[in-house]
């Protein structure tokens, strides 16, 4: 099995390597120390399996995974317990909780080897991973061969595109391979409001607000652009902005 360790701490990286000089079937093709590094690496090297810091500057755990094409199997490591669940939503081996024995190291190591034999695909779910820390501060995207970090102050709106939405920000228009439930549900909810099936807007961007036609409005922006609003939504953007 190869393997691959992130984690931007260096003696964290040292420790797995060492309990990993064990298992002469496990091969350690790379390390890295933050979440940029490690996608180059699973590019050119395929590994099988990634011991996973959750916390890591520049790029997340979590946001890394989901900026990965069939991302290989995940064993999480990290000091803050409060992600567990996120990364058993997504289905990830194991979760290991710093500091952790070389039992509970091995138990989760004897957890990928199953899961590799058994030949199964695609183990991280994704779709499934939720924001159980608190709402989202921000958001990653993969723009071609580039990364992007976008702060959601930045962001103007969200608007629905099929499987995708469009990150409509200060630097241009994005894509994301989310759902608009998904950033209703994980946004602050008083900052983001869905106005509309196919919109979700930042209220600091709001310029007003008019009647288009019978229970239609259309909300202006501070950009210059207007956006569909159904009465619902209006009403929510109403109590949202105090107007």
């Amino acid at each position: 099995m190869t393997v691959l360790i992130t984690d931007d701490e260096a003696p964290a990286r040292d420790i797995i390597r060492h309990y990993l000089k064990g298992y002469a079937e496990v091969e350690v093709i790379g390390e890295a120390s933050n979440g940029f590094d490690a996608m180059k690496i699973i590019k050119e090297r395929s590994p099988q399996l990634i011991f996973l810091d959750v916390q890591m500057p520049k790029l997340t755990g979590f946001e890394m995974l989901e900026l990965v094409e069939n991302p290989p199997l995940v064993i999480f490591s990290t000091a803050y317990d409060q992600f567990a669940i996120r990364a058993f939503e997504q289905n990830a081996v194991d979760y290991l909780l710093k500091p952790y024995s070389r039992q509970r190291f091995d138990a989760a190591l004897q957890k990928a080897f199953a899961k590799a034999k058994s030949g199964e695909a695609s183990p991280v779910n994704l779709q499934a991973m939720q924001a159980t820390a608190g709402a989202l501060t921000r958001v990653a995207v993969k723009d071609r061969q580039q990364i992007h970090v976008i702060p959601l102050h930045s962001i103007h709106y969200i608007e629905a595109d099929g499987d995708y939405v469009q990150l409509h920000t200060e630097k241009g228009i994005f894509l994301k391979e989310k759902t608009m439930k998904y950033f209703e549900e994980n946004f602050p909810p008083q900052q983001f409001i869905r106005i509309h099936r196919s919109f979700i807007v930042n209220v600091d961007m709001v310029a007003k607000i008019e009647l288009y036609e019978k229970e239609s409005y259309r909300v202006h922006l501070k950009t210059g652009e207007a956006l569909k609003a159904s009465s619902s939504g209006y009403r929510a953007l109403k109590e949202a902005v105090k107007w």
